[in-house]
């Protein structure tokens, strides 16, 4: 698209600009090991308050505008349920969209 900027020599992302600013498409999922654990050490280390639930969801969700792609929630994780997006695993692809979704309500 004409919004592809690389953005590093490790992992190249899709920036477009928003109001000015420079946004990820979506940086990083939260997938299947989530559901039923929901622990907040991901939460707790956010710097951009990203990650967010609520009492009735089974997981956390990583909000796709606000991720500014820092890391520090990845390694948090207990049960290794955040990835990047395109390190999401085959078998837990849908879990891309059902972050996203979880923002459009």
């Amino acid at each position: 698209s004409a919004c592809s900027v690389p953005s590093g020599p490790e992992r190249p992302r899709s920036r477009c600009p928003v109001s000015g600013k420079e946004r990820l498409a979506m940086a990083y999922v939260i997938a299947q090991p989530c559901i039923g654990v929901k622990d907040n050490s991901c939460v707790e280390v956010c710097p951009v308050d990203c990650i967010h639930s609520t009492d009735d969801a089974d997981q956390y969700f990583i909000n796709p505008d606000e991720c500014i792609d820092c890391t520090l929630c990845e390694p948090e994780c207990p049960v290794e349920a955040i990835f990047f997006e395109d390190d999401l695993p085959e078998q837990w692809a849908a879990f891309k969209e059902t972050n996203a979704a979880f923002f459009k309500k």
